[in-house]
């Protein structure tokens, strides 16, 4: 009898990726800090969206773009496809995002605001929350990822004039 595969294609091997399996979904990602940081500003500034679309449309575009580098973001870290470019430099690329996020949310939060609209309070609300959970993500990658660290039983020491830094051991008593 002739079964499912005689009829199609061999199986794939094991660990190749068929298909769209390429961007399959880390679930572990999206439980973990980064992953909940993320799910959370795309929430937010969706919110955001939704407020000043009710409101003042002028400033919806800013929400909007945000809300797609976000998502960007989240499908790159979640399907783990930012490991193909290379030459990028992930952390840095995610800081300046959330910097840049933070700049423009202050602005277009507090420019919103002075319309008095309901929608547009509310939007400031959640604009000063959105700001303060990319504040956080920020320090997190700034902290984890961007300051160089020391490994225990090495010293970041500068030699001569030049501000490079060369790791020098030190011995602990």
């Amino acid at each position: 009898m002739l079964s499912a595969w005689d009829r199609r294609d061999p199986p794939p091997e094991e660990g190749a990726p068929v298909g769209l399996q390429g961007f399959a979904v880390d679930k572990t990602f999206l439980s973990s800090l980064k992953g909940i940081l993320l799910e959370t500003e795309l929430a937010l500034t969706f919110i955001i969206f939704i407020c000043f679309t009710a409101s003042i449309s002028a400033y919806m575009a800013a929400a909007l773009l945000e809300f797609f580098i976000i998502l960007a973001f989240l499908f790159l870290y979640a399907t783990q496809y930012y490991k193909r470019f290379d030459r990028l430099n992930w952390p840095c690329l995610d800081f300046l995002r959330c910097v840049s996020a933070i700049i423009i949310f202050l602005v277009v939060s507090f420019a919103a605001v002075t319309s008095r609209d309901g929608a547009a309070i509310a939007a400031f609300v959640f604009g000063i929350i959105l700001v303060s959970v990319f504040a956080y993500d920020a320090f997190k990658i700034y902290r984890t990822e961007l300051v160089p660290r020391a490994t225990q039983g090495e010293c970041l020491c500068s030699r001569g004039r030049g501000h490079t830094s060369t790791r020098v051991p030190v011995t602990l008593p």
